[in-house]
């Protein structure tokens, strides 16, 4: 039975991410199991029905002051939420092995019809839940171990052909009406963020996954499911930009299933670029430097030398992080020699965003954070970031904010407060027009960075426009 709160067994695949529900699991503690399902939104009713048993007495082994015993009790309900036996400190369940008889080595849940059988619920829940509620359902993010091993399937060269369903009449024509508006709705991203455009988006793609329910020539599936990859990397940055990284984190990976059945893997290498990015910003840098080696093993030969270029700086971004300054360099200067090769009549259009003006700004981000520990970068950080603002598209209002931001920290990084107020002040008029958490996150660096400067009067007024803006 499907609740608001999800399917048992689907929220508990993203609980595994969880350390508390791993060690209720090697304990046998089924106690905090069933409290932890329920805590994300998941009733009673429907925990009790994929258990087999009466919500009564599954309402009465979560609300006991102690532990809940009996070995067979647990293995029933571990084995009605699908709790693998590994986890368990067991042998495989009996319904792992006979899954493992009957599927090839592409994991189900990366199969075509289960690819958009999950967008299509999640897009569903996302638009009727409120964001508490959304929260409940999915609030842990990813990471280690659990996050590496979710995205290994996208190198498995092995494909489930799609099955079969009614005949579908879509053609080239509507095809291309939706990839029209996939590309107004990334720009839309580019230019404000999140906020209420989010909503348009996760429609569109819930469309696109009903039209996949039915069968198409095979090149226009791969093109639908290469413009739902679209729609859910783009959902996933505005919901980045709106400050919940964990659901981010999920369109990003139901992005990086439908690249698969798209059968484009630099289309899918930037999608893991893209994960790393999130994963940097949240400094975890080992995990980031995992994705993207992923990507680069995935693309080896075939990628672009711009998309090539392109990986190289989230390597650089996760070095620099690491505190790795030779390494940085190192990834840097092969950044710069393949941008230094690319010709834009080879590249897919979707890299073209990675131009001139955003090689430097990223350059000049990390450089950056790497004056923040040692002061002697800041003047090679500004210097790149203000290379970036002169080339700056007119509509990348986000990167244009970030990068002005940027600056002004830098400025100020070297003391030279009269234009690190000037650039803070530029910052904050184009911040103001953004629905951006990234953006919010750069300027309250940005306020940090003014606190040695405090007692000068512009400074002082810079402070009051910026405390003001991060508390609206």
């Amino acid at each position: 039975m499907r609740t608001p709160g999800g399917d048992p067994r689907e929220v508990v695949a993203v609980l595994l991410g969880d350390p508390r529900m791993r060690d209720a699991c090697r304990t046998h503690d089924m106690q905090t199991v069933l409290r932890l399902i329920h805590s994300r939104g998941v009733s009673v009713r429907a925990i009790a029905g994929a258990a087999g048993l009466s919500a009564g007495r599954v309402h009465e082994y979560m609300t006991a002051t102690r532990r809940v015993a009996g070995f067979e009790l647990f293995e029933r309900i571990s084995d009605g939420l699908g709790i693998p036996g590994h986890l368990l400190r067991l042998a495989d369940r009996p319904w792992e092995q006979a899954s493992a008889s009957r599927v090839v080595k592409v994991s189900a849940s990366w199969t075509p019809s289960r690819t958009v059988e999950a967008i299509s619920l999640f897009t569903r829940r996302d638009l009727v839940l409120d964001r508490r509620d959304a929260t409940k359902t999915i609030a842990t993010l990813l990471v280690g171990t659990p996050l590496i091993e979710s995205v290994e399937n996208w190198l498995s060269p092995e494909r489930v052909p799609p099955e079969k369903g009614p005949r579908s009449a879509v053609g080239t024509e509507e095809v291309e009406r939706i990839e029209h508006a996939a590309e107004m709705f990334r720009s839309w991203d580019d230019q404000y963020g999140g906020g209420l455009r989010r909503k348009a988006v996760l429609g569109q793609l819930n469309e696109v996954a009903d039209l996949l329910r039915d069968s198409h020539p095979a090149h226009i599936s791969r093109r639908l499911f290469h413009v739902m990859s679209q729609l859910s990397q783009t959902a996933a940055m505005m919901t980045w930009d709106s400050g919940e990284q964990a659901k981010a984190q999920k369109y990003y990976m139901l992005a990086l299933r439908a690249a698969k059945e798209a059968e484009d893997p630099c289309w899918g290498a930037n999608i893991l670029a893209s994960m790393a990015r999130q994963l940097l910003c949240l400094d975890r840098p080992d995990d980031a430097l995992e994705l993207i080696r992923l990507a680069q093993d995935g693309v080896r030969g075939r990628a672009t030398p711009r998309i090539r270029a392109m990986l190289h700086t989230r390597e650089a971004w996760a070095y620099a992080k690491l505190g790795r300054i030779q390494s940085f360099r190192r990834a840097t200067g092969r950044a710069e020699e393949e941008f230094g090769h690319g010709r834009r009549a080879e590249d897919p259009a979707w890299i073209r965003y990675f131009d001139e003006a955003e090689l430097s700004g990223v350059t000049g981000g990390r450089l950056l954070e790497l004056a923040e520990q040692d002061p002697v970068h800041a003047p090679e950080a500004r210097s790149r970031i203000e290379r970036a603002l002169a080339l700056r598209r007119p509509n990348s209002m986000r990167s244009y904010a970030l990068d002005q931001a940027g600056l002004a920290e830098a400025y100020f990084i070297c003391s030279e407060l009269e234009q690190g107020v000037l650039a803070g002040r530029r910052a904050m008029e184009v911040a103001q027009r953004t629905q951006s958490d990234r953006v919010r996150v750069q300027v309250n660096d940005l306020y940090r960075k003014t606190v040695p400067h405090m007692r000068e009067p512009a400074v002082r007024d810079l402070r009051d426009h910026i405390r003001s803006y991060l508390t609206s």
